[in-house]
């Protein structure tokens, strides 16, 4: 057969990946916090690009309603430092024109001056505490006191580090031990342990590893108790010295914490030498400990978690379905300042390229919302029974039968529901919190949620009582009176994925705490 070249003519589809197609598929999976630095940073590269005040419409900013000329005359009057240059005047005018005609005149007749409200000494006005009121006069703003902060009249938050140096001089007279103490102080974490090699902090200081120890000591005598520890087993060592509990078995136990962990109470009691009521007590005891004494002096502010969707009931017994707005990034493109600059501008290209640009990012952040829209309002109608009675309605969801609802791909719904919260009458809850698999019912009736049966299993085991404590065989057959099939080894591992222990260590614990509560 001869090998010739010949010219075909096909034609056929294909989905090219664009740079743009693909930063619609990242603005899709981007939480909240990422889609506000990637638009900041978007506005800061495009000219004609501005993020839209609460009051501004999301459509371009040349298309604005003209303003009434009273409130335009009014806004001349401010300055672009937001002050009020004769705004007395301005109002008072527009006051009398309109209303009454005549401020004074009125104020005289219903007697509402307020200028000489309190004349006990002939002034206008008098303060009862002079210095009181010069103050008040001296803070930002002006005399009136306008513009101040009441952030500023909060009291300051003590740290871990200013409080432990509000006790140093109290306990260490001697300058040089003051310098080894302020550099251990200085190298802990925020829970209170001491992050710092000794032999290394005595060679930097230039002092002796007994000095240092010796500081250490003290140090670790401070409040709050446990603070300087170098492990836990040092921080539970030192608040049991300051109660006098800390005798040869407790000392067996806290170097044994890993024993302790795996409660393999049988080889601490013959390591401790006690019997199981003693232990109990020991075990008692350290649960008051506080493994992290610093935590109380914690100064990071822990950020909430902005909801993506609000669920609401409405008033004809449907669920309402919401964006939230203040999770709505809000951007315009503005099409007037494009005009101007285009026509005194010889960089064309480049203006056009902004422009198509900043199109193309308000319509991929148009498809985002709309899309979080329909995933959201199909997860509501398929959990309805959760949000009219608890978890314990959750049906069994997957992404593929949202998909196929909404007509889109598992991998769109998939990032959607990633990282993206819904606020509901129950509670907060992420999307993916919704999916979970399907658990058979007993002689083919509807099948459970996975999450439904753990919520199960969590309330058998909290409302069991310390004598009557339920074996995993007892959890399966009170599952299978309500309905659920599940297998013995299902529920040991629902058990131990919520960090529960087993009947016999949980019987032990409950005794334990069921004597030290007085039971």
């Amino acid at each position: 057969m001869a090998l010739s070249a010949n010219l075909f003519l096909r034609q056929s589809q294909s989905l090219v990946m664009t740079p743009q197609l693909m930063q619609s598929i990242q603005l899709l999976q981007m939480t909240h916090f990422e889609l506000t630095q990637f638009i900041a940073q978007e506005v800061e590269k495009n000219p004609l690009l501005e993020f839209a005040s609460n009051d501004e419409d999301l459509g371009s900013v040349g298309d604005r309603e003209p303003k009434d000329e009273r409130f335009e005359a009014m806004e001349e009057t401010h300055g672009e430092d937001g002050s009020d240059r004769n705004a007395g005047d301005l109002a008072s005018d527009w006051y009398e024109s309109d209303n009454t005609g005549n401020a004074n005149r009125l104020s005289d007749e219903l007697d509402t001056n307020f200028g000489d409200v309190f004349p006990d000494d002939g002034s206008p006005q008098r303060a009862d505490a002079p210095e009181l009121l010069s103050q008040w006069k001296s803070m930002p703003g002006g005399e009136a006191g306008e513009g101040y902060d009441l952030d500023d009249f909060v009291a300051g938050q003590v740290s871990l580090r200013d409080h432990l140096n509000e006790q140093i001089p109290f306990s260490l007279p001697a300058m040089g031990d003051r310098l080894i103490a302020q550099h251990l102080v200085d190298q802990l974490d925020d829970t209170g342990y001491l992050r710092a090699d000794l032999d290394e902090t005595a060679e930097r200081l230039g002092s002796t590893l007994a000095d240092v120890e010796r500081v250490l000591g003290t140090l670790q005598q401070l409040d709050p108790p446990g603070v300087f520890a170098r492990c836990l087993s040092e921080c539970l060592a030192i608040q049991l010295r300051q109660k006098d509990r800390y005798d040869p078995a407790m000392e067996r136990l806290i170097d044994n914490l890993e024993l302790l962990a795996r409660r393999d109470f049988a080889t601490l009691k013959r390591l401790c030498g006690v019997d199981e009521e003693d232990l109990l007590d020991m075990m008692a005891e350290i649960r008051q400990l506080n493994p992290k004494p610093g935590s109380g002096f914690e100064t990071e502010i822990s950020e909430a978690i902005m909801p993506d969707i609000v669920v609401r009931p409405s008033a004809d017994g449907s669920w309402l379905v919401e964006l939230n707005p203040d999770a709505l990034p809000r951007v315009l493109v503005s099409q007037s300042y494009f005009a101007s600059v285009s026509k005194t501008s010889q960089d064309h290209a480049f203006l056009s390229e902004c422009l198509q640009n900043a199109n193309w990012l308000t319509r991929s952040l148009d498809q985002r919302a709309k899309t979080i829209m329909k995933v959201a309002s199909e997860i509501v109608r398929q959990q309805d029974a959760f949000l009219l009675y608890g978890v314990d309605h959750l049906r069994p969801l997957n992404l593929k039968t949202v998909a196929d609802a909404i007509k889109m791909h598992e991998s769109t719904v998939s990032r959607v529901t990633s990282n993206k919260y819904m606020l509901t009458p129950r509670g907060l809850f992420e999307l993916k919190y919704f999916f979970t698999v399907s658990i058979g019912a007993v002689e083919g009736g509807d099948s459970h949620s996975a999450e439904a049966v753990r919520h199960k299993i969590r309330l058998l085991i909290t409302n069991e009582s310390p004598d009557a404590v339920l074996s995993d065989d007892d959890i399966v057959d009170t599952l299978k009176k309500n309905g659920i099939e599940l297998a013995r080894r299902t529920v040991a591992k629902y058990r131990e994925a919520m960090n529960i222990p087993s009947s016999v260590q949980r019987r032990r614990e409950k005794r334990a705490l069921a004597k030290v509560s007085g039971f």
